[in-house]
């Protein structure tokens, strides 16, 4: 399969790079993809976030120069901490020991090898979708920027659901509504041609603006729609996993880098109704 090929790439880069700067933009265009895409798909792969893997593949072979011989101080700084502090903090956490105490003879220590994707057969549930090609629209929401760091997106997502709930600017949304298009919608638009922030925005599809609303175009596209229910939110984070390495790999379509978007037709959290729309095209 092409895309394993340019995702082995990738990790191949990173591999190289682990005692350096690593560039997850050049890693994303080595996997023919976005930063956030590439990230994404990773952690759906590995069941591990890019940034946990790369921290994991440090820690290992730091682990092996320490027992070689070298300085706590030299290691650290060849992997990118400028602080002892920090480095501590992190190499217990993978290996369980201080670097002091894993200069020691007989210390144990914890090795993450390097990552090699295959093709594995899966497919045994069943998927349904439809495809649907939808004219530009527009929504009307609330707006986060985030670090372009999946880590920082899976932490600070959540939270800014609840904050905007909470804060009852949802229920302000709700009136906007197109009728003809019910739901509310949680839309992450980072796509390659983000160079700063990426945003998400919770919103619904509305030609209305309102103060203190984001209104942002959505652009005419052929969409793959997953319906699925269940408690929230590990229904929609297993539907989306589903999709994106069992269902894309071998659909015949290929990610269209565009915003994609959760759809929340009822969102009870024990048993939500809700869709995956993801912007496809012919490979």
């Amino acid at each position: 399969m092409e895309w394993l090929d340019h995702f082995n790439s990738s990790i191949a880069y990173v591999e190289e790079n682990l005692a350096g700067a690593i560039d997850l933009d050049k890693a994303a265009q080595l996997a023919h993809c976005s930063s956030y895409h590439y990230q994404r798909m990773f952690s759906y792969i590995a069941n591990v976030t890019l940034g946990e893997h790369i921290r994991r593949r440090r820690m290992s072979l730091a682990g092996v120069d320490l027992q070689r011989g070298d300085k706590v101080i030299d290691v650290a700084a060849k992997y990118g901490y400028d602080s002892p502090t920090s480095f501590n903090r992190v190499f217990k956490s993978v290996h369980g020991i201080t670097p002091k105490e894993a200069k020691q003879a007989g210390a144990k220590l914890t090795s993450y090898p390097m990552l090699t994707f295959k093709l594995t057969v899966k497919g045994v549930q069943a998927m349904e979708y439809q495809l649907i090609d939808k004219e530009a629209f527009y929504v009307t929401g609330l707006s986060l920027k985030l670090e372009q760091d999946m880590e920082v997106a899976q932490t600070r997502i959540p939270q800014f659901w609840n904050e905007v709930s909470a804060s009852g600017e949802l229920q302000k949304l709700i009136p906007m509504m197109d009728q003809n298009n019910p739901g509310v919608m949680g839309v992450s638009m980072m796509t390659s041609e983000v160079q700063d922030n990426w945003e998400y925005v919770i919103g619904v599809v509305s030609d209305e603006t309102a103060e203190g609303f984001v209104h942002y175009e959505m652009p005419a596209a052929k969409w793959a729609v997953f319906s699925g229910s269940g408690p929230m939110p590990g229904a929609i984070q297993e539907l989306q996993q589903q999709v994106f390495t069992e269902w894309l790999p071998t659909s015949g379509f290929e990610y269209a880098e565009l915003s994609d978007i959760e759809l929340y037709l009822d969102a009870n959290p024990e048993n939500a109704q809700f869709q995956v729309w993801l912007p496809v095209r012919p490979k």
